[in-house]
């Protein structure tokens, strides 16, 4: 293919004198930026390896009681009732308060937080609890609790598997022993 020769003087005039020219200025025109972006990576990488982005506070929880009580004596009360209690008291042994978030359990498809007001007072639903920097966090079937709604029957095993899911802290798994109904 010929170009023809006014093609070619234009081609010329604006700098375009065949196709290998126009992948050179594409290079040229792109170098800034990747060098720009090396750099900054570059400098990015020194800060956080010297400590500059700041260090994360470690929140270190610890489950000094849990129970998951019966829900009845006899396998047929225990069917009638659609909600399980627990017993759980967390403690946080670091500065920074974290949240339970959620709780997870092969024996419960549902897992609700509720709260109650004071003694004999109706539950409240809510989202999650908090455990204060350096404090304990008591749940109780009569108190703020983890309930396990519609429960598969759990009363012949000797525990409940429960994984705790806080919000800094990660998950923990726990093996939470059943106990005789109303006791920890």
């Amino acid at each position: 293919m010929t170009v023809p020769a006014a093609a070619r003087s234009a081609g010329q005039r604006h700098g375009r004198s065949g196709t290998g020219n126009w992948l050179g200025q594409l290079a040229r025109a792109a170098a800034g930026p990747v060098i720009c972006a090396a750099v900054l990576t570059g400098l990015l990488s020194a800060w956080v390896g010297g400590n500059g982005a700041g260090t994360l506070t470690k929140v270190h929880l610890k489950v000094t009681l849990a129970a998951v009580p019966m829900r009845a004596f006899t396998p047929q009360a225990s069917r009638a009732i659609h909600s399980a209690g627990t017993y759980l008291t967390i403690t946080n042994l670091g500065a920074a308060a974290d949240q339970l978030i959620a709780v997870r359990s092969p024996v419960a498809r549902r897992i609700a937080f509720t709260e109650r007001s004071g003694l004999g007072s109706d539950p409240v639903t809510v989202p999650a609890f908090t455990i204060p920097g350096h404090g304990t966090l008591t749940l109780a079937p009569v108190a703020s609790d983890v309930v396990l709604l519609d429960p598969t029957s759990f009363e012949d095993s000797p525990s409940v598997r429960l994984t705790l899911v806080f919000r800094h802290a990660g998950q923990i798994t726990i093996d939470v022993p059943v106990t005789a109904p109303g006791t920890p």
